[in-house]
């Protein structure tokens, strides 16, 4: 049965009174404390349309706000790599992808622990390929080994030309951006067919607290001219850039993101904007920001909660661990977030695969998650309740004292109503022992070298891989 990504639970950290307050608070720090806006043709737009800009400080009044939201529009559609639909974000509908860039990785062969190349964004690209219930890709690395000097480059190529699924991409420069943006439209057949059919995506982000820095809002203002998708995600630590409490950093959290949906609604009405991010706590003990933290957890729901209340695709973040291996802890941790987000109801749900405080990239993780994630959205379909899934007759027909094994009706619905894992050990322990004992974290590091040794993903055209590179290495 294919998934049902349209049905959540409804999880929900606040109160309609609480949207209320954390809206009119977000107004109240837009309009009377501003945010800082260091890019010239953002100011202009800003001060054009009515703001008061003093310097490099903005001030946004509320009917600007209100012009953005109408304008910007509740539902994304993003297409694979060959154009067809993939991914509707909205209301109800829930995606989930790795994370991005971390500096690391956990060798999948020898479990080294190590700076990531180039190499390993291709492998994870290929792996989430294969995996059913991945649905996007970001780079599973930072790349060490960029030839050209251009990593962030070298990250989309190893992507696009390993997997098929929509890609949300980093860059460092507008230069990259336009260079991605090149070899996307190369992919797709031209800019118009990019737009018509969108598979990338940018993620982009202010800098905490308030402030919009000249190379964030040149790549926003770039998506907006283009119209590409551009997920715009504050990553406030609470504590440490945004107050200490959930409530205050969810309203300069929310702040910054509505100010960055205000520059981009007025370079490009209706141009596809995804809100998002988080403020994760920084540990006063250890002075890291945590992303295993229930805070992190609670400001992340909240903001997908907020993005609802504006009708805005969302993005957010699960799947993820402050361990520094891949172990009980990154188990507990990465499933209980990827639970509460999938109850919460985010669109775009990434950072699958990280551990190590958001620095290292794990292809077991990923399997992990993979699984999951295919837990969470069998609980998300809920309970069926009809004619046929009742099953009055099949009870009277067995009666009492008798089984259900045999039944025409069992085997039809088995598969359907039985969610069943890939990995995870349903095995007694005789049967266990006998095939070999291998713990789950055996069992992913086997599927994910199984995938990288006998996978092909679709590969594109030779002459498309070529002007790829060929944009890639100049």
């Amino acid at each position: 049965m294919k998934p049902d990504y349209t049905r959540n639970l409804g999880y929900s950290t606040i109160t309609p009174a609480q949207f209320e307050k954390l809206h009119f608070a977000t107004l109240d720090i837009l309009e009377r404390i501003g945010v800082n806006v260091f890019n010239g043709e953002a100011l202009k737009l800003l001060k054009s349309a009515g703001a008061r800009v003093n310097g490099e400080r903005a001030r946004i009044p509320e009917w600007m706000v209100k012009e953005a939201l109408a304008s910007a529009p509740g539902s994304v559609h993003v297409c694979d790599r060959s154009g067809k639909r993939a991914m509707t974000l909205e209301n109800g509908r829930s995606y989930y992808g790795t994370g991005s860039d971390t500096p690391f990785v956990y060798d999948v062969y020898t479990g080294e622990h190590r700076p990531a190349v180039k190499q390993d964004v291709a492998n994870a690209a290929k792996v989430c390929d294969a995996l059913p219930d991945i649905n996007f890709i970001m780079s599973m690395g930072h790349i060490s080994d960029s030839a050209s000097g251009k990593p962030y480059v070298g990250e989309f190529e190893a992507m696009t030309l390993n997997t098929e699924k929509p890609i949300v991409y980093t860059a460092g420069s507008l230069r990259d951006i336009k260079d991605i943006y090149e070899m996307a439209c190369i992919v797709c057949g031209g800019e118009d067919k990019l737009q018509e059919y969108p598979y990338i995506i940018l993620y982009d982000e202010p800098s905490s607290p308030l402030q919009h820095t000249a190379e964030a809002l040149d790549k926003l203002l770039f998506c907006a001219e283009k119209r590409i998708p551009v997920i715009y995600a504050p990553a406030v630590i609470m504590g440490g850039t945004g107050p200490v409490t959930p409530a205050g950093s969810i309203a300069q959290a929310n702040a910054e993101i509505i100010s960055g949906l205000v520059i981009h609604q007025l370079k490009a009405k209706g141009a596809p904007f995804i809100a998002g991010g988080g403020a994760p706590p920084m540990d006063l003990r250890t002075m890291i920001c945590s992303y295993g933290a229930p805070e992190r957890d609670l400001t992340c729901t909240t903001l997908v909660a907020m993005a609802r209340y504006y009708d805005l695709p969302v993005f957010t973040t699960a799947g993820c661990s402050d361990a520094q291996a891949f172990d009980q802890q990154a188990g507990l941790e990465t499933g209980f977030n990827l639970l509460i987000s999938s109850l919460a109801g985010g669109n775009l749900i990434h950072d699958i695969g990280y551990i190590g405080v958001g620095m290292t990239a794990s292809l077991e993780a990923v399997m992990l998650c993979n699984e999951g994630i295919g837990m969470a959205r069998r609980l998300l379909r809920g309970v069926e309740v009809n004619d046929s899934a009742l099953a009055l007759d099949v009870i009277e027909e067995v009666g009492p004292g008798g089984n259900y094994m045999s039944e025409e009706h069992t085997s039809e619905h088995c598969r359907e109503m039985i969610w069943a894992p890939e990995l995870l050990n349903r095995m007694d322990y005789e049967n266990w022992k006998s095939s070999g004992k291998l713990t789950f974290g055996d069992q992913a590091n086997l599927k994910a070298r199984n995938i990288l040794e006998n996978y092909k993903a679709k590969p594109l055209p030779e002459d498309i891989q070529s002007q790829i590179k060929a944009v890639a290495d100049r």
